[in-house]
Formats: structure tokens, C-alpha cells, sequence
């Protein structure tokens, strides 16, 4: 795996090919100097500097660009309580999504999600009556607006035969959606040791939700829900709390702690919260909503890169040219801190060098910009030109370069 710096081929140091993008960072950003770190990887700090939050685990994200404002621990496993709804809704968004389901199909109550969510089981539930039958529409708002854990576990069934299978559901498309480490054990996030979430894929999901299912993200912000006579209000604490706030979840188990997962705009600008492991659920209201003022008033969006602007180039094996340009389908936006005092670390990832015949348009790599110890932004980057097979001398010629290369990098090693 290349983890290249911007480069121009006309300078080489160290094994990296660097190409000073500092005018124009400055020039763009108002930033003096961009750093660049001399090793294959930046670890990812648990802190920002200047700001602390009390949550054990904790990542504040923009949620247009996914930048990273703020993380502590993030990457911590732990028991995602009720915020683990977030990923059952999504199943069934998506199979609404595909024509598998429709919101007016109906599910029967089954004796087993009365007993354990509904009414006798003492926790958050929508109180649906035993061998009722609830369209999916209604019990969406039962899981989303009441956390019903009888809501969960009847779409379970339906949908799957059972919780168990649901949940294999769940782990597979949060790995089709790039979530790694999640693992899922049923479908209401109550005690199971295969319920693990990160709070950074707590926050990548509700990123998704909010950008792939805007007409039925607006349920997260309805205020009430009335079921089967029975009034219940929204357990977000920050929609009444917070300017702009329209979701998400909250989630509270003794092995997890209290915890949510929660979302707002100002100003044209939505950013994305999660905390987990809190001791009071007042304590995780707070530090959420801290989180979330905190990154309202010390950042702002500004452009980073134009949409098919080159912003480097990737060394190309056996190819009529040794280098391809490359730049991003779309513009690259970063969220820094108003007073300018961030300093960017940018580099182009890809695996290669990248084999000859590469076509334009071809995805190479990512492109990488961290701010201070953590990935701010990263979006795909691709070849702008085609670069054609090479001759025989010059693909011989590659192939002893990069036998050269292997060598020296093993007898690195070695020492």
C-alpha cells in the first residue's frame, strides 16, 4: 500500500515523493505552513487540544464531508444499548429502498416480542398488543420515535423469521456500508455480548441515515407518538434542548452506560455527536449537547480542492508515462477551527505502483487530509489521463526499479 504525500517526480527523499502544497493551502485556507509527517501513518490523537468532554467515548463529525472535528476513544468497542436501533431501521429502510418490503405490509405480534419488548418486559416499548398486526410504517415510528423494543423484534420476525437471523442481516449490510467492527446479536440493542459498536460507526451510520434517507430521517425529529391510545414523547433530550437538533437516538444498558447518538444544523452547517458510557443520563445530555455548541462555534467549512483539479500523481508500473494524475470527482471541503490554527497533513493513498493500461476516470487511491492527529476528510481520487501500455524497455525497466526497491526495503527491515 503507497501512502504517498503530494509529490512532484522531480524531488525524492526517504522513499516519498513530496510536492509543497503550502501557497496554495495558504492561499485557500489562511494557514502559514501545511505539515507533513515523515513516517506511513498518523495515529489518530483521543483528545483535541483546548477542548475535553467527560463521556468515556466520544466523535463530533461535519456530516457533509464526514470531517472529523472532534474524537476520544472513538474507536472503542462497546455496548451500543439502544442507539443499535440506528442499524435495525436501517435494514428496513433499505429493503423498502429495494421493493422487498412496503410501508403498509403488516406483521403479526408474536407472543415472544409481547413478552420480552412489549408491556410485561418493563422497558421502552410502542405497546402493541399481543397478535395485533402493526404495519411497518407504524412500528417505524414505534422503534425510532418511542425506541420500542417490541417494535424491533416484530419487524425482526417478520422480516427474517426471527432476531437471530435479523441480526446476520444487520452485520452483513453494516459491512456492505464500511462498518468493520460492528457486530450485532438481536435487533434491540438490549444485553447480548455480540452487541458492539464503535462510537465513529455510530456516527459513519447516522451520516448515512441522514444522506440516503432524507424522507425518513424526519421521523427522528417527530416530537410524540401516539400508539394503541397510549401518548409517548421522543427521548431525545436535545430536540427540546439544542437550536436546530433532529435526531437521533439515545441507548442506555449497565455494561454500555448511557449513551446517544444525536444530530443538528446552524447556519447551513450539520454536524453529527456520539457519546457513550456515560454514569447519568443528564451527564450524557450535557456533554453531547457541549460537544455539538462547541463545534457550532469554533468551526467552519472552507474549499480544500476543486472537483478534476489535479492534486498529485501516483507512479504508474509499465506504462508509456511512470506517472498519472490524479483529482477527486468532487469538490474537497474541510471543517477547520475559525482562528487558524490547524495545521493539514495530506497524502494519497493507493496500492500500487498502479499497472499500465490505466484508463481515465480509472479510481486510484484516496486522497487523505488530517488535521493535527485526526483523518479530517478522505475522498476517492482518480486518473485524469489515460496512460497506455509501456514498451518493452521501459516495462523491463519498471520491473528492475521496483526489484531494486523490494530489496532495499527488506534489507531496511532486516535491520
Amino acid at each position: 500500500m503507497r501512502n504517498e504525500p503530494f509529490h512532484s517526480p522531480r524531488t525524492r527523499k526517504s522513499g516519498f515523493w513530496r510536492w509543497s502544497i503550502g501557497g496554495l493551502l495558504a492561499c485557500v485556507l489562511g494557514f502559514a505552513t501545511v505539515a507533513y509527517a515523515a513516517n506511513n501513518s498518523v495515529q489518530g490523537a483521543k483528545k483535541d487540544e483546548g477542548f475535553n468532554t467527560d463521556a468515556p467515548t466520544a466523535i463530533l463529525i461535519e456530516a457533509n464531508s464526514g470531517s472529523v472535528l472532534f474524537e476520544k476513544n472513538a474507536d472503542e468497542l462497546r455496548a451500543p444499548s439502544s442507539m443499535m436501533k440506528l442499524m435495525t431501521v436501517e435494514v428496513v429502510f433499505d429493503a423498502i429502498g429495494k421493493g422487498e418490503l412496503k410501508l403498509t405490509d403488516e406483521f403479526k405480534v408474536s407472543e415472544n416480542a409481547w413478552r420480552k419488548g412489549g408491556a410485561p418486559a418493563g422497558g421502552s416499548t410502542m405497546f402493541a398488543a399481543i397478535h395485533s398486526s402493526v404495519s411497518v410504517d407504524d412500528l417505524l415510528h414505534g422503534a425510532i420515535i418511542q425506541s420500542g423494543n417490541d417494535s424491533c423484534m416484530v419487524l425482526a420476525e417478520g422480516i427474517a423469521g426471527g432476531e437471530k437471523a435479523f441480526a446476520e442481516m444487520m452485520t452483513k449490510r453494516a459491512r456492505e456500508l464500511g462498518m468493520t467492527r460492528s457486530t450485532f446479536g438481536n435487533s434491540t440493542g438490549l444485553p447480548d455480548p455480540d452487541n458492539k459498536m464503535t462510537v465513529r460507526e455510530l456516527s459513519q451510520l447516522a451520516r448515512h441515515l441522514i444522506q440516503a434517507y432524507p424522507e425518513f430521517y424526519k421521523l427522528f425529529g417527530q416530537q410524540e407518538f401516539t400508539w394503541n391510545k397510549i401518548r409517548q414523547q421522543n427521548r431525545n433530550p436535545l430536540l427540546k434542548s439544542l437550536e436546530g437538533a433532529d435526531g437521533l437516538k439515545t441507548g442506555y444498558t449497565k455494561d454500555g452506560g448511557y449513551g446517544m447518538v444525536g444530530s443538528a444544523v446552524q447556519n447551513g452547517t450539520r454536524l453529527i455527536v456520539a457519546v457513550n458510557g456515560l454514569e447519568d443520563k443528564d451527564d450524557r445530555a450535557a456533554e453531547a449537547k457541549k460537544l455539538l455548541e462547541w463545534g457550532f462555534r469554533n468551526f467552519e467549512t472552507r474549499p480544500l480542492f476543486a472537483a478534476k483539479v489535479p492534486v498529485g500523481s501516483a507512479k504508474v508500473f509499465g506504462g508509456a508515462q511512470r506517472w498519472v494524475r490524479v483529482a477527486t470527482a468532487e469538490p474537497v471541503r474541510v471543517m477547520v477551527q475559525k482562528n487558524g490554527s490547524d495545521k493539514l497533513l495530506a497524502r494519497i493513498v493507493y496500492a500500487g505502483p498502479v499497472r499500465a493500461p490505466v484508463e481515465a476516470g480509472q479510481r486510484i487511491g484516496t486522497i487523505k487530509v488530517w488535521r493535527g492527529g485526526n483523518v479530517a476528510v478522505e475522498e476517492p481520487v482518480y486518473a485524469l489521463d489515460p496512460v497506455a501500455t509501456g514498451t518493452t524497455m521501459q516495462r523491463a525497466f519498471d520491473g528492475a526499479s521496483e526489484l531494486m526497491i523490494g530489496m532495499f526495503r527488506a534489507g531496511i527491515e532486516k535491520l
